[in-house]
């Protein structure tokens, strides 16, 4: 079994759904597999489920948190603002078509909602959540690198001029706060690589 399929069937399971995951989990990994996706693809899916299985004893809801890395990118819509909100109303009404409790709905929404990164995190499950879907700023140099480039292919359509001028405030904006990350773990391992990686790609 790989990693996604661990995961899934580990969420699914936790979750107490009651009825199969198989057509979701497809579902899902076609989302991720669309031909105008270069960053919010698989891949990406794969690092955050990968950096979620070393952590997963931090958050207190962790199927939550696990199952909100599935659907947080299920719909990306390159020109549409509201892929999150699309998202988690995906989560919400396929967990309750299987009958999940409603309790458990509401927090996989609020989860996926956190991902749209407008204010720091609180609590420790939304922490974990945003953390690792940030883990990739502090990536190493060349995988940090093929992330811009991969970003800079989905949004191929605007000018070079104004993606720079955009994409320059999104990371500077992570640069400006006094902590990109909110959990000790990913403080530690990623606080200092984020950083040199944020300046020079804003050639500061």
């Amino acid at each position: 079994m790989n990693l996604l399929e661990h995961s899934w069937a580990r969420a699914w399971e936790g979750l107490g759904a009651q009825m199969s995951g198989d057509a979701v989990r497809s579902a899902l990994i076609a989302s991720y597999s669309e031909q105008h996706r270069s960053y919010h693809t698989l891949q990406h899916l794969t690092e955050c489920l990968t950096a979620f299985d070393i952590v997963g004893e931090l958050p207190i809801h962790a199927v939550e948190v696990e199952i909100a890395l599935w659907f947080h990118d299920a719909i990306y819509d390159l020109k549409a603002s509201d892929n999150e909100e699309m998202s988690a109303k995906w989560a919400s009404t396929t967990l309750n078509e299987a009958q999940v409790q409603p309790d458990i709905v509401d927090r996989v929404h609020a989860l996926i909602m956190t991902t749209k990164h407008s204010a720091i995190p609180v609590a420790i499950d939304e922490q974990v959540l945003v953390d690792i879907d940030l883990a990739i700023l502090g990536a190493a140099a060349p995988r940090f690198a093929e992330y811009e480039q991969q970003i800079r292919s989905e949004y191929a359509f605007v000018p070079g001029w104004l993606f720079n001028s955009k994409r320059k405030k999104i990371l500077q904006s992570f640069l400006d706060r006094p902590r990109i990350y909110s959990t000790p773990h990913f403080r530690a391992l990623l606080e200092d690589s984020a950083r040199a990686n944020l300046r020079r790609a804003i050639g500061s």
